[in-house]
């Protein structure tokens, strides 16, 4: 038995190992887009969807009448064998290429060729009776069917980033609870505000989290329009009167999504605004959970000469030279992931301005860019909750000490005492060394030990109500 089979397009011949099942496209894509490393192998999600799209062309050009029953057959179970990942391996190209993302639904249309051949009972290669153009990609273009796989694994993807996002929010807001009772003092712009608890700042790390689920998902329910049918530029060119209906019918019935036809495919197919706002909003989202670590690297820091209201949980040495020094690797990672992410909105923004006519030849570098940030980000977040959030303890009575030595604290003083009093108090507390207790009680009298106790009990500091006399 040979070890090869001949493969022929319009530019040439060429020998394809007999145990792979793509063809002589992909085998040309795998030679000229040796670019990232990272192949389609690497991002399932979107395999699976290129065979669900596969699938509901099969059979949508069935009901046409312009398929015939047993090659669509065929077809569907090598769709279903795709989909099971069961042919990953056989998924080779690049996902940064050129060509709109041709080799990548030509890298599909081959596999598929081949595995209904087997099915069928023929070689591979005999595309005389199942065809990777003419029966796979029938009523289809690369301009429809994958910017449609492309929207169905992200939209997929996001499902599994939005639920890593939701353990960061849990773990704040449990962080949150048991911390409620450690008084800390509030800070802006690294100097003394007011008085607060750790357990209110960590609520709110909670909450900001929650608020960018929302966003996401907001974002997702847009990937769910789709120009399956369009074909070529939109105008529905090669595919019966019926077929994009069918074929989004046939579609949301295979993923069990809302999924529905855009009213106007010409614009649709060119049109990459729902990958911008995506990335914008996953650009939000990095953002965010980078400040957070910033905080958790300030709350951090010391132990004995910074902040030190939090401990971090130690995951290795921190040096090669100082002995017992421990740094916070893990905010550290999170940080530089999210600016991974933030520079993969400007490569998606300019992706998309580079668009011309009727087509955005630069899909694959958007869809690259999503999948690894939606990746990284994800893989990012969940050592953040295992290895950081779930461990961080409190240096509870450090924190109290810091607020009652805190010149800040002379602002609940403002309402009884005025403005004008309690800055030349700050100042001589400033000069002096001095406490304010010490100056506005003790040395001043401005205020008896009584009305003192009741400003600064513990509940008035956290949530404080307005005392004016």
């Amino acid at each position: 038995m040979k070890n090869t089979r001949k493969e022929h397009d319009f530019l040439g011949e060429l020998d394809i190992p007999n145990e792979m099942y793509y063809g002589i496209q992909t085998f040309r894509a795998k030679k000229n887009f040796n670019i990232t490393g990272i192949t389609l192998k690497n991002e399932n999600g979107l395999i699976k969807s290129l065979g669900q799209v596969k699938k509901a062309a099969a059979l949508a050009n069935r009901d046409c009448g312009v398929l015939d029953p047993k090659i669509a057959d065929a077809i569907c179970f090598a769709c279903d064998q795709v989909i099971s990942g069961k042919f990953d391996d056989q998924f080779v190209s690049d996902l940064i290429q050129g060509g709109a993302g041709t080799s990548v639904n030509m890298n599909a249309n081959e596999v598929i060729a081949n595995i209904a051949l087997e099915c069928l009972g023929h070689e591979k290669g005999a595309y005389q009776y199942v065809h990777p153009n003419n029966h796979v990609n029938c009523s289809q273009s690369t301009n429809d069917a994958y910017p449609t796989a492309v929207r169905l694994a992200l939209y997929y993807k996001l499902n599994r980033f939005c639920t890593i996002l939701k353990r960061l929010e849990d773990a704040f807001a449990l962080k949150g609870k048991e911390f409620e009772e450690v008084l800390k003092m509030g800070r802006t712009q690294l100097q003394d505000a007011v008085p607060m608890t750790l357990g209110q700042e960590f609520h709110g790390f909670a909450t900001t989290i929650g608020e960018d689920i929302q966003r996401l998902r907001e974002v997702q329910s847009l990937l769910l329009e789709i120009n399956m049918g369009a074909t070529a530029i939109g105008t529905k060119v090669n595919a019966p009167e019926d077929y994009p209906e069918l074929c989004v019918r046939y579609l949301a019935k295979e993923t069990r999504l809302p999924l529905m036809l855009s009213p106007d495919l010409i614009e649709a197919t060119s049109d990459t605004g729902a990958f911008v706002l995506a990335m914008g909003t996953l650009k939000r989202t990095a953002v965010k959970v980078s400040k957070i670590c910033n905080d958790l690297r300030l709350l951090s820091s010391g132990p004995r000469t910074g902040l030190n209201e939090i401990n971090l949980p130690p995951c290795q040495p921190g040096s090669s030279i100082m002995p017992g020094k421990v740094n916070p690797v893990i905010p550290e990672v999170v940080n530089q992931t999210c600016f991974y992410v933030i520079g993969q909105d400007v490569t998606v923004t300019m992706a998309a301005e580079a668009g011309q006519l009727q087509l955005n030849v630069m899909e694959p570098v958007i869809g690259f860019a999503l999948f690894t940030s939606l990746e990284y980000l994800g893989n990012s977040i969940n050592t953040l909750v295992d290895k950081c959030v779930t461990g961080i303890t409190a240096n509870k009575e450090h924190c109290a000490n810091l607020v009652m030595n805190s010149i800040g604290i002379v602002t609940q003083l403002n309402p009884i005492l005025g403005y004008e009093t309690c800055a030349s108090i700050a100042g001589e507390a400033l000069l002096s060394g001095k406490n304010i207790h010490e100056i506005v009680v003790l040395e001043r009298k401005l205020i008896s030990q009584e009305k003192w106790n009741e400003i600064y009990a513990m509940d008035n500091l956290i949530h404080p109500k307005l005392i004016i006399s």
